[in-house]
């Protein structure tokens, strides 16, 4: 895990806007070079013929990233989009999901990839790959930016993690609070106003 300093545009080293403070658990570089990384071992484990559906809000960033790395090693997967939610304007799941934009791609008998941006609860996973499997998707697999395991509460796992996450609530490259920090460059806990 690592923790530097960063200048964000508008703001003093080390503050984001609103005042709040960030400290940086994934730099930029460090993300970038996961993705590759993420990108290799899919290509290697699934078909040419895949379903990329990511998950909204939060996992179009790193999807949007992926499937640019997946390009570059070879493969042109369908991109669809799941929105779900189980947050709202809370740092604490509903537990319960909600379609709130469901698909548009005919899923059956093909290969699927969910891509997310955190798995903690499990809960929004489970409901994917479960709603997945009842559109008769032949294999559903996850990649998934980050993995809170010491939040799991239901039995599920990604197949493909970029990062073990520590159980805080963090923020950037697609993850939110409250609708906001989405745009960060990297990914870091968010520090009291």
């Amino acid at each position: 895990m690592e923790t530097v300093t960063m200048e964000v545009a508008g703001a003093g080293a080390g503050t984001v806007a609103g005042g709040r403070s960030i400290r940086v658990l994934f730099s930029e570089e460090r993300i970038a070079a996961r993705i590759a990384e993420l990108a290799a071992d899919i290509v290697a484990a699934m078909a040419r013929e895949l379903v990329i559906i990511s998950v909204l809000k939060g996992g179009f960033i790193f999807t949007a990233d992926l499937i640019r790395a997946l390009h570059r090693a070879g493969l042109e997967p369908e991109i669809d989009f799941l929105k779900l939610s189980s947050y709202g304007e809370a740092t604490e799941s509903s537990g319960a999901p909600e379609i709130l934009f469901d698909l548009s791609a005919n899923v059956a008998g093909r290969e699927v990839l969910i891509v997310d941006d955190i798995l903690d609860t499990g809960r929004t996973l489970l409901f994917a790959r479960n709603l997945l499997g009842e559109r008769e998707a032949t294999t559903v697999r996850a990649c998934c930016l980050l993995d809170k395991a010491e939040r799991r509460m239901v039995d599920v796992e990604a197949e493909f993690v970029g990062f073990a996450c520590p159980n805080e609530f963090v923020v950037g490259y697609g993850l939110d609070f409250a609708h906001r920090y989405r745009e960060l460059p990297y990914i870091g806990v968010l520090g009291e106003p």
